[in-house]
């Protein structure tokens, strides 16, 4: 998992395009030199003379759950057509049409956005020791502030430098992406978290680290959690200094699951019909847990699927894993708010692509597992947002490739979690909702005092009663019930 699209193809600004002419005074080059990062990207400074990149932007949401948003992949909206792009920007915003029909899909506050610091979008941060290149990461915070979006960093990966390679080159392989930080550069990389701080000081979420990729303690078969934990703990430290208030979350864990009959592997502590935790999962978390220096929010990640790629006992009902997953941390985290930074809810082929499946049917299951996060305690999660540089077909993208004027155009999954986010944010209480006994397996559903959240899990229309009311459902249909809109029984 969040491997799509890991090599960055961004191009640098150069120094010259900043300048705006060939011939300058020396005495200015100087000056410039002074003031400038090592990708040239224009900066301001701050009273105590850190380095701002552009025009600080007002978050969306300034406390420890941001709600439902997305992750940007290789290829996003931050580049492109700009007729394509401006109607992305317009439809994250909301203050573009709805649907391409004028309809209104519940479209409310700005989607959250996360971006990692290398791969993924963005260039090596800190090719070489005291020498950055941001550009990539400047255009997609730039995005994220235009489009009003909270913005979340996640601080990964590691430059070549800090993990064995030479300074100044980089390997955009994807054992060389997933390769952690040496020990003795742990702190080298606290502070590139802490120049990544400073540098935006509008960002006031930060990740540490992905699925604790290159943790892996080879001789005992079993994550590397006292590794991971040490790094966390210096990037938690270091960017408390920068600012005490800005919040830190991990540690961002695959939460995998195998059959339940396996007797090596399977936890027995958390199970159930869609499988049971892999125990040095749990062990990991546990670990981190006892020993973090802090957190403002606890991250994890995972599949509702097994690590076998199976389904227990069906697509829909495999969600139910995200709803026990999220009670079995919030039982041992307390307060702190949970976030899942990817969720999967459709097995991948062998180039990790998800085409399996129809789009509705696609949709009402990734509703399904909104839904079960959700039950399950959690107040923010990140779409992983599998986005195609071109072409006609995007399965599962949020919007249609923007690489031609016509892009950019809100697709099902856009529409489905623009729904989410606006209907249920950070805060939303839930309540009871009551279905009719021989119609529970037909649909999922979700409710606050205002809306209400209808899935149905059949791929033909089903006709069910919930709350009472009595509705007909298409196959695969997600529907959203207000006040306004509530049918006749």
């Amino acid at each position: 998992m969040g491997r799509h699209g890991w090599l960055s193809g961004v191009g640098r600004w150069r120094l010259t395009a900043l300048l705006g002419v060939a011939a300058v005074a020396i005495a200015l080059v100087v000056t410039l030199l002074n003031t400038l990062p090592g990708d040239g990207s224009p900066v301001g400074t701050t009273p105590d003379g850190d380095r701002v990149h552009g025009t600080p932007a007002t978050p969306a949401r300034t406390g420890p759950d941001v709600g439902w948003g997305f992750t940007h992949t290789q290829f996003s909206a931050d580049a492109g057509s700009p007729e394509a792009v401006a109607r992305v920007e317009e439809r994250l915003t909301g203050t573009g049409p709805r649907t391409d029909t004028g309809t209104d899909t519940g479209t409310g506050a700005p989607l959250p956005q996360n971006q990692h610091i290398m791969g993924w979008g963005a260039d090596n941060p800190e090719p070489a020791k005291g020498r950055y290149d941001f550009a990539a990461l400047d255009r997609r915070i730039d995005f994220a502030r235009a489009t009003g979006a909270t913005p979340v960093i996640t601080l990964c990966c590691a430059p070549d430098w800090m993990k064995g390679g030479e300074p100044g080159t980089t390997d955009w392989s994807r054992a060389a992406l997933e390769t952690a930080p040496d020990p003795a550069h742990y702190d080298d990389f606290a502070a590139l978290a802490a120049t990544v701080a400073r540098r935006y000081p509008d960002v006031r979420h930060f990740v540490v680290w992905n699925e604790f990729k290159g943790f892996w303690n080879d001789a005992e078969g079993r994550w590397d959690q006292e590794g991971y934990t040490e790094l966390y703990n210096k990037v938690y430290n270091a960017l408390k200094e920068v600012d005490e208030t800005l919040m830190v979350g991990g540690p961002y864990l695959v939460m995998d699951s195998v059959d339940p009959r396996r007797t090596d592997l399977a936890s027995t502590s958390l199970r159930g019909p869609w499988g049971a935790l892999d125990r040095r999962v749990l062990d990991a978390f546990t670990y981190w847990n006892t020993h973090k220096a802090g957190a403002d929010f606890v991250v994890v990640d995972g599949s509702s699927y097994t690590k076998d790629d199976e389904l227990l006992p069906d697509e829909f009902t495999a969600t139910d894993k995200f709803t026990a997953v999220g009670e079995w941390v919030r039982a041992r985290t307390g307060d702190l708010p949970l976030w899942w930074a990817e969720y999967y809810v459709e097995p991948a082929d062998g180039d990790d692509d998800r085409t399996g499946w129809s789009e509705p049917h696609r949709v009402a299951v990734q509703a399904a597992g909104l839904m079960a996060m959700a039950e399950g305690g959690a107040g923010s999660g990140f779409y992983w947002n599998p986005q195609n540089e071109s072409g006609p077909d995007c399965a599962g993208c949020l919007w249609s490739p923007t690489d031609t004027p016509d892009g950019g155009r809100e697709l099902p999954m856009g529409r489905l979690l623009s729904w989410f986010s606006a209907a249920f944010p950070p805060g939303t209480r839930y309540r009871e909702v009551s279905v009719a006994e021989g119609d529970r397996a037909d649909v999922r559903v979700l409710a606050s005092d205002r809306t209400t959240l209808v899935v149905s899990t059949r791929d033909r229309p089903v006709t069910v009663r919930v709350d009472g009311e009595r509705l007909r459902l298409d196959a695969y249909e997600v529907r959203r019930l207000t006040p306004t809109n509530r049918p006749t029984p």
